[in-house]
C-alpha cells in the first residue's frame, strides 16, 4: 500500500511540473500566478488582470511615453534636448516614443543613442597657420591640417593662399611672409628709369636738357647738387673737343649718390 502511494505521487508530480515551468506568451506579463495581456505602445497598466478580467491600460499622458508593449504600471519621462549639452530637438516626444534629439549648429555628437543624439561638443577651431581640411559635421569633427610652406591661412578657410611673390613684380620684399600671413612689397624703385632718362637728356640736349630735368628730380626728392655741377657748364660740343664733352655727363659714381642705387 505505501508503495503504490509513491508511486502515485510519482506520476501526480511529473505531470504538474510542466504546467509550473511553462512562460507567459510574448505578448503577456507575469503577475503573481497569473499571465496578463501586456498594454500596446502609448499606455500602460491601470489594472492588472484577473482569472476573470483582461489587463487594463491608460495612455501615457504629460511628457511620458511607453515605446513599447509592456506590463509596466508607470510610463517613461520624455528626454529633454539641453542647448547646454549642444543639443536641439528634431523630433517632439509623443505617447509612443522619445524625443529624438540632434547636434546643435556648430557642435558634433558625441553620445548616440537609438537614433538621436544625448551629448555633442563644438567643433574644433583650425588655429592660424592650419587650413579646415574636412568640415565638421553633425556626427565629425572639424579636420585641421598645417598649411605647406610658402602660403598661408587665418584658419577659417578651406584653403591655404601663396605668398605674393614681391620680386617676380618687381617689388623689394619688405616683410618675408609666414603660415599665417602673407608677404609685404615695398614701392617699386624708379631710380634705375630715372637714371636712364637723365642720362639721355643731358647726352642729347646738354645743358639746356640739364634745366628740364629738375622738376622731376625735385619731385623724386633728390639732391641736385651733383647734376648742377656737370649742368653748369657748357654741354654744347665743339668740334674735336671729346674731354669736355665727357665732363658734361652725369657719372654713374654721380647717379648713384643721387638716386641711392
Amino acid at each position: 500500500e505505501v508503495s503504490f502511494k509513491m508511486h502515485t505521487s510519482d506520476v501526480f508530480l511529473l505531470i504538474l511540473k510542466p504546467n509550473l515551468c511553462s512562460p507567459c506568451d510574448q505578448a503577456e506579463y507575469k503577475i503573481i500566478e497569473e499571465c496578463c495581456p501586456m498594454c500596446p505602445p502609448g499606455t500602460r497598466v491601470y489594472r492588472h488582470c484577473t482569472e476573470f478580467i483582461s489587463t487594463s491600460c491608460v495612455p501615457c499622458i504629460g511628457s511620458t511615453f511607453a515605446n513599447k508593449p509592456n506590463g509596466l504600471s508607470y510610463c517613461f519621462p520624455c528626454i529633454v534636448c539641453d542647448k547646454g549639452f549642444g543639443l536641439k530637438t528634431v523630433k517632439e516626444c509623443t505617447a509612443s516614443s522619445d524625443t529624438v534629439c540632434g547636434a546643435l549648429e556648430g557642435n558634433y555628437c558625441i553620445d548616440l543613442y537609438e537614433g538621436g543624439c544625448r551629448a555633442a561638443q563644438k567643433h574644433t577651431t583650425c588655429k592660424p597657420g592650419d587650413v579646415i581640411k574636412h568640415p565638421g559635421t553633425d556626427s565629425a569633427d572639424t579636420v585641421c591640417e598645417i598649411c605647406p610652406e610658402n602660403s598661408f591661412s587665418n584658419g577659417s578657410s578651406t584653403s591655404c593662399t601663396p605668398h605674393t611673390d614681391c620680386e617676380s613684380k618687381g617689388l623689394p620684399t619688405v616683410k618675408p611672409g609666414d603660415s599665417v600671413s602673407d608677404s609685404q612689397c615695398g614701392e617699386k624703385n624708379l631710380g634705375p628709369m630715372i637714371a636712364g632718362i637723365v642720362v639721355g637728356i643731358i647726352v642729347k640736349h646738354g645743358k639746356q636738357g640739364c634745366s628740364s630735368l629738375e622738376p622731376i628730380l625735385e619731385a623724386q626728392g633728390t639732391r641736385l647738387l651733383s647734376v648742377s655741377v656737370h649742368c653748369g657748364q657748357d654741354a654744347s660740343p665743339s668740334p674735336g673737343s671729346d674731354t669736355r664733352m665727357k665732363s658734361n655727363l652725369v657719372s654713374p659714381i654721380h647717379l648713384k649718390h643721387i638716386f641711392g642705387l
